[in-house]
Formats: C-alpha cells, structure tokens, sequence
C-alpha cells in the first residue's frame, strides 16, 4: 500500500526483488486472464468467482493475502490452465 501511494504521489523510488517478483507474478496473471479469456469482463469475473481450486475461495482473496506464494499460486494455476507447464 505504501509502494502505491507514493507511486500514485509521482515518487518512484527504488524497485527492489521482492517488488520486482511481485510485480512479475501480477503480470503473468493479467496475461494469463487476457489469453484464456477473450472478453475481459470475463476474465476480470474469473478473478472474483469462487474456485474449487482453491478450496472455494475466490483468486483475489488468494491474491490478497499479500505473500508472494498466494500470487505464485493463482499464477501457476493459469499457467496450467493455458498449457503452460
């Protein structure tokens, strides 16, 4: 939350690995949604439908838990999900 005010704020600051990874996870899921689903309305639904992959929980509830092994998780299951791995 921090990161984003003061980038919001004009600040950029200093992007270090944590950040970096993060914001590489977040990127591979919006393209990940963007090539299973053609509409995006869909995929921006996806993202807020509940999943038996993740115990009925929704991939933003997941995604919010703020580690970065909750947004591997939803990252690594779109991969699955377009034959990425």
């Amino acid at each position: 939350a921090r990161t984003y005010a003061r980038w919001k704020a004009g600040a950029l600051g200093r992007i270090d690995r944590d950040l970096a990874t993060r914001l590489s996870l977040l990127m591979g899921i919006h393209k990940g949604l963007r090539f299973l689903f053609s509409d995006s309305e869909r995929g921006y639904a996806w993202v807020k439908k509940p999943n038996l992959a993740f115990g009925g929980r929704t991939p933003v509830e997941i995604m919010a838990q703020g580690d970065i092994f909750s947004l591997a998780r939803v990252r690594s299951y779109l991969d699955a999900e377009r034959g990425g791995w």
